[in-house]
């Protein structure tokens, strides 16, 4: 059955009937038919040939005869499995096999001769069944379908500011205003409007924090704001002077050049 059809169209019930006495089928057969929520897809008067229905296409509700010619209803049942039907309803004509009838799943229990009031009454009852059983089954798959779905990508949370600890106070620095890092050894020193801070931090444990479509590496100790470049001018063998707006002058290693590429192809 269609994930669609389910959803936003009425899918009728689907109905098998396995009994074995002719009378009883005259009667089941025309008070299913009379019901549009209803589909009969099979009627057997053997429990072989129910199994084989059974087992290659379950239903939704399954009227089952306790007592037939090859075998009896229960048999029926278990050897078609306990996923063939949403709902039993077993149909004898005694009650002797209530109990067993009920251990087994059964949804109800019809005596015959039915009475067709009687019948109508088990058949709204299994309806209702059948289709909460339905909707528990969309429930899970929704929630598995939910549950498969990819996670939203969430952009990474770079570094808004830094925290910089010296004698005697504690310095947030946003990084918008840094102008440019340097390595030294375990630390990074932090340039900012002609003044420098000392970070304890290794640099490229730094970088990683760091937005890098802002702060780029352009030597293997160096790390510049890209806001704060102005002009870049060619040297030799590859390599490139990087000048500041502030007229600080820093090089570009040639190993670190395809870096500074978006920055390089506006020009």
């Amino acid at each position: 059955m269609a994930f669609r059809e389910e959803l936003f169209e009425p899918v009728p019930i689907r109905v098998c009937v396995v009994d074995g006495e002719s009378d009883t089928r005259r009667h089941v057969l025309p008070l299913l038919g009379g019901d549009s929520d209803v589909s009969i897809v099979g009627v057997h008067d053997t429990g072989s040939s129910a199994v084989e229905a059974l087992r290659r296409e379950p239903v939704d509700l399954l009227f089952l005869d306790t007592e037939l010619a090859d075998m009896d209803g229960f048999q029926v049942l278990h050897e078609a499995g306990s996923a063939c039907a949403r709902a039993v309803v077993f149909m004898a004509a005694r009650e002797e096999h209530a109990l067993r009838a009920f251990e087994a799943g059964a949804l109800d229990y019809l005596l015959e001769p039915l009475v067709p009031q009687r019948f109508v009454q088990v058949l709204d009852r299994a309806k209702e069944h059948v289709r909460r059983e339905r909707i528990q089954q969309l429930v899970l798959r929704l929630a598995g379908l939910v549950k498969a779905l990819p996670e939203p990508s969430r952009p990474p949370r770079y570094l808004d500011r830094l925290v910089i600890r010296e004698v005697g106070r504690v310095t947030f620095l946003p990084v918008d205003n840094v102008d440019w890092m340097a390595a030294e050894d375990n630390y990074v020193q932090v340039h900012v409007g002609g003044r420098s801070h000392l970070l304890r931090q290794p640099l490229r444990e730094l970088e990683s924090r760091l937005d890098p479509e802002r702060f780029v590496r352009i030597h293997r100790s160096t790390l510049v704001n890209l806001q704060r470049v102005q002009e870049l001018r060619p040297l030799l063998h590859g390599e490139y002077q990087v000048i500041l707006h502030d007229r600080t002058m820093l090089k570009l290693s040639r190993g670190y050049r395809e870096r500074l590429g978006p920055l390089l192809a506006q020009g």
